[in-house]
C-alpha cells in the first residue's frame, strides 16, 4: 500500500471533529503523551479505536498500544500539502505535476474506505 503521507508533507487537521473508520488521525502516543503521531482510525472498540498505520511492517499502532482511548484522539486530519519541489526541480512538467497533487483530501472516500477499514480489520 503507498503511504498516505511523505516527509515533508502538512496536515490542515479540524481539531474536535468527529472520527470515522477510515479517517487519519492526529494523536497523542499513549506511552508517550508528549509525542503526536498520525495514524488512521479503524474502528470502535472497546476502549476507544483501534489505529494503525499505512505501513503494515512498522507496528507503532494499535498492535503494539491497544485501542486508543478517545481523549487522546487531538484531530481529524482534513487535508495533505505536499511541499513544492525543490529549487533544482522548478520545471513546469515538474510544477504542473506538483500543482495537481499538493493539495489532496486524506480520507478514503467511498467504498475505498470501507474495503480498507476491513482489509486492515482482517490482518
Amino acid at each position: 500500500m503507498v503511504p498516505t503521507l511523505n516527509p515533508g508533507d502538512q496536515l490542515v487537521v479540524r481539531y474536535g471533529a468527529v472520527v470515522r473508520p477510515g479517517d487519519v488521525v492526529v494523536m497523542r502516543h499513549p506511552f508517550r503523551q508528549d509525542l503526536l503521531i498520525v495514524k488512521r482510525a479503524v474502528e470502535r472498540r472497546a476502549g476507544g479505536w483501534w489505529v494503525m498505520g499505512d505501513n503494515p511492517l512498522v507496528e507503532n499502532d494499535s498492535r503494539e498500544f491497544g485501542a486508543v482511548p478517545d481523549e487522546f484522539v487531538v484531530a481529524r486530519a482534513w487535508l495533505r500539502l505536499r511541499p513544492p519541489p525543490g529549487a533544482g526541480q522548478r520545471s513546469a512538467g515538474a510544477l504542473l505535476s506538483w500543482a495537481a497533487s499538493a493539495v489532496r483530501p486524506v480520507r478514503v472516500a467511498g467504498s475505498a474506505g470501507r474495503s480498507l477499514s476491513r482489509r486492515l480489520r482482517a490482518r
